[in-house]
């Protein structure tokens, strides 16, 4: 087996770090153009030209904007799910709730733009997707698969809905009391669902 030369490693992390470095600039243009324009409205000349690259650069990571918009929204949303599984897991609807709001404040530039702006219904679908799977792999309750899909669709769309909601407040209301209010809402869920 062939070892590398510094050299070639130092060009292997240059050029991740040059694909990483692009691939950011990439995210902030686009985000920065959501918050103005639909995805439709978006030429990717013009995010090219946003992240200071040629727009040969873009197709270099992406095949297309609504690729570049599905890997950023995948991004956030496992990075959200993740925070929230293993408190959901423990069964502590209030602690997931408030990780669920403090990250998305914590983030508020970020997430209005993906809840609010032109990428909403991408980010609604992928986070649909994933809860699907989340809601398949904590399964066992006694709801069939159907009524439990249900269940997942509600809770998703009223969860997106409210955080959207807050997310377009001038003066927000705190990360707490909107999770009170989303735990609220997955215990009404919760007992409309009970077989």
């Amino acid at each position: 087996m062939k070892m590398q030369t510094a050299a070639e490693t130092h060009s292997a992390r240059s050029t991740d770090a040059r694909k990483v470095r692009s691939r950011e600039a990439l995210y902030a243009a686009f985000l920065k153009l959501l918050e103005r324009k639909n995805i439709e409205q978006i030429s990717i000349r013009e995010i090219a030209a946003a992240a200071n690259l040629g727009h040969a650069t873009f197709y270099r990571h992406y095949p297309s904007k609504e690729a570049l918009l599905n890997d950023l929204a995948a991004d956030e949303i496992h990075r959200l799910v993740n925070l929230s599984l293993p408190v959901l897991n423990s069964r502590s609807t209030q602690a997931a709730c408030e990780a669920l709001c403090t990250h998305v404040f914590g983030n508020r530039k970020l997430w209005t733009t993906l809840l609010t702006g032109g990428a909403a219904s991408t980010v609604k679908e992928e986070l649909l997707a994933i809860s699907r799977n989340v809601a398949a792999d904590l399964a066992g309750s006694t709801l069939s698969p159907e009524v439990a899909e249900l269940k997942v669709i509600l809770s998703v769309n009223a969860i997106m809905e409210t955080l959207a909601w807050w997310l377009r407040q001038r003066k927000p209301l705190a990360p707490e009391l909107v999770a009170h209010t989303l735990e609220q809402i997955i215990a009404l869920h919760d007992k409309l669902y009970v077989e």
